[in-house]
């Protein structure tokens, strides 16, 4: 007989709310259902310039910092996350989905206290008002993938209602970037959750078994090498 018991519950990713002084979760989000897929993009911030940038050739600045980066990659995720009561009435009633719904918009809304301090603020006449702070956001994937976000888009796709016109399905398309060092100040605690991040990476990347250069048809790196064209005619 089947033990469904000891067939381990999926980890769910979701959206952890963090107050960055204290370093303690706020609101934890976890998501329904994990997304089928996930597009990651990295692009890397290096330090030397286009080279053919204004029609003008590389100077010797440009090939000196060929090797070199600025800073950490720039990442950004982009997924389909979706939420379904369809077959759950005691949990869509009396609000439907909303609650869920709302939950992620205000990931990328001020609240309205602080709406009203800057309100009372510029009222006051202050030269200058700070722009909002929102709280730390980490997404998690499992716990090899912690990492500090800022939500850069959230379109959401409302398929099914119920007699009250409560959205009871909907489809989210979510897009993040991933925030580093070189976007949070020095000591803030995102930033150092980020360095944890990174550093997973590389212990993943260390892990990885190397290949070796008789795999790709060499016997050597050099001009004199096996494969290698030396340049000579």
């Amino acid at each position: 007989m089947t033990r469904y018991a000891d067939i381990p519950k999926p980890i769910r990713s979701g959206v952890v709310i963090v107050d960055p002084e204290r370093g303690t979760p706020q609101r934890i989000i976890v998501l329904q259902f994990n997304p089928d897929t996930l597009e990651r993009s990295l692009s890397p911030q290096s330090a030397g310039g286009s080279g053919d940038a204004g029609g003008g050739g590389s100077g010797e600045g440009d090939r000196n910092e060929a090797l070199r980066l600025k800073g950490p990659a720039q990442e950004t995720w982009k997924f389909t996350a979706e939420i379904d009561a369809t077959d759950q009435l005691e949990i869509a009633a009396p609000d439907g989905i909303h609650p869920q719904l709302a939950t992620l918009e205000m990931l990328v809304q001020p609240t309205t206290a602080k709406l009203r301090e800057a309100m009372r603020l510029s009222q006051k006449g202050s030269i200058e008002i700070s722009p909002i702070e929102m709280p730390l956001t980490l997404f998690t994937w499992g716990s090899k993938r912690v990492m500090p976000v800022r939500l850069t888009e959230l379109s959401i796709n409302e398929s099914a209602f119920d007699v009250n016109l409560n959205p009871i399905r909907a489809s989210l398309s979510i897009g993040m970037k991933i925030l580093t060092v070189s976007d949070l100040p020095a000591g803030h605690r995102g930033a150092d959750l980020y360095m944890a991040h990174l550093a997973q990476k590389e212990r993943l990347a260390a892990a990885a078994r190397g290949g070796s250069l008789g795999s790709l048809g060499l016997s050597g790196i050099g001009a004199g090498a096996a494969g290698i064209p030396s340049g000579r005619g």
